[in-house]
């Protein structure tokens, strides 16, 4: 949720947002109409309410000849009153449901424009010249299936389109990813937990998940409670409606979970294979901030992000993503897309997003800091979506026979294994 502040301050800081990411200024002039009658409104039952006190300060001093009427006088207030209250809630839920519908202004260093329009800020890596050594690389899910470690058809059978088994040295390389993934957290600084995966409503509306992406999420109607996209909406959660100790800041944490995804309007893409899939397993961090301090912390995860990629030998590119393609609640995201040797491109395999007090708002997280109580900013990254990390390593690390050489930072949580091949 936005400064409620920046409505009078500043709305045509709001306009220019709302132009950045491709949406109508139109609703910015409607929450500026909905805070004029919502200050009228509580104004005038404040007023009423105030009237009504004194008239009852006066009633217990009146005699038995002015009481019946004061009593009348203030039966007709307070029907009033109840009017007054009525018609100041009425425009205070208005005023709300536009608020929750504003995003979080970006900032102005973000690359306008759409999809396609970020802007390449660093190239990582060399891709390797597979015609150079010879052969022609073959896809993820081709290799999968020589090594027996994804299993597509009874994935499909068993859940449906979009869905998989890990098998075999598919399973251990998703665990040793973890394992790797979580050590390195830990050794940033990060407190790793495992998290939920079904979470309340009010976990969901917090960090923006029920608005531009609804149609992306899993509802369970009989328990009203929804499956995480990602582990960001747990972690976000986690201190909703608390006020911390900022001598505390930052807090780190790394999350694990399952995640889950519809995938709406994703039809025909990427429909081969595990890059686009209904459930993953991730590792994801976040953080919690002095609001001052958020941008120097999305970088840390950036970089966090850039070494964990480059350790496993994996060429990418890290974007600045447009401001037409940010979620509600970031102000600047950067990905890191890694090199697909089958496709000859880059593909998204990281985000980090800096949601600055934007979610801290909405789920009322603040800090007593020295000049008072107020919100915290967030921030969240991604250190490793298993399928497409996974993608990753087959394609760029196969050799001709199918085999694949497992990066060197992995070796330890494979049992020593320096090459995937199927297991006997």
């Amino acid at each position: 949720m936005i400064d409620p502040k920046l409505i009078r301050t500043n709305p045509d800081y709001l306009k220019r947002a709302q132009v950045a990411r491709g949406e109508s200024e139109e609703l910015i002039d409607q929450l500026i109409s909905a805070d004029e009658d919502r200050r009228t409104a509580i104004a005038s039952f404040e007023a009423l309410r105030a009237q009504q006190k004194e008239l009852g300060r006066s009633v217990a001093k009146a005699t038995s000849e002015t009481r019946p009427a004061l009593l009348a006088e203030a039966s007709a207030l307070a029907e009033k009153v109840k009017e007054a209250e009525a018609a100041s809630s009425e425009v205070e839920a208005t005023f709300n449901e536009l608020m929750a519908l504003v995003p979080n202004p970006v900032f102005d260093e973000v690359p306008r424009g759409g999809e396609e329009d970020f802007a390449v800020l660093e190239t990582v890596g060399t891709p390797r010249d597979f015609e150079a050594e010879g052969f022609t690389p073959k896809d993820h899910l081709e290799l999968g299936e020589i090594l027996g470690a994804i299993d597509m058809e009874r994935g499909a059978k068993v859940s449906g389109s979009r869905f998989y088994f890990l098998t075999g040295v598919g399973a251990l390389l998703e665990l040793a990813l973890t394992q790797y993934a979580v050590t390195k957290a830990v050794e940033w600084g990060f407190n790793p937990m495992i998290v939920p995966s079904l979470v309340k409503p009010s976990a969901m509306e917090g960090t923006g998940f029920l608005g531009q992406a609804a149609q992306d999420v899993y509802h369970l109607p009989a328990d009203d409670l929804y499956l995480v996209g990602t582990s960001e909406v747990a972690l976000a959660a986690y201190h909703s409606d608390e006020i911390l100790d900022a001598g505390t800041l930052p807090r780190k944490y790394m999350g694990y979970s399952p995640c889950f995804r519809r995938e709406a309007g994703s039809y025909g893409k990427d429909t081969r294979g595990i890059f686009r899939v209904h459930w993953f397993d991730k590792v994801e961090m976040f953080v919690y901030c002095r609001p001052e301090d958020s941008e120097a912390e999305h970088l840390n995860l950036l970089n966090f992000e850039k070494e964990f990629i480059t350790s496993l030998g994996i060429p990418f590119q890290v974007l600045d993503v447009a401001s037409g393609d940010l979620g509600l609640s970031a102000a600047r995201k950067y990905d890191c897309y890694g090199w697909v040797p089958s496709q000859q491109k880059y593909r998204e395999i990281t985000s980090t997003s800096n949601c600055t007090q934007f979610q801290a708002r909405r789920l009322n997280i603040r800090a007593r800091y020295e000049d008072g109580i107020g919100p915290v900013a967030t921030l969240n990254g991604t250190l490793c979506a298993m399928p497409r990390m996974i993608i990753m390593i087959l394609e760029n690390n196969q050799q001709e026979d199918g085999s694949v050489v497992v990066p060197e930072v992995l070796r330890p949580y494979l049992g020593g294994r320096e090459v995937l091949s199927p297991l006997s």
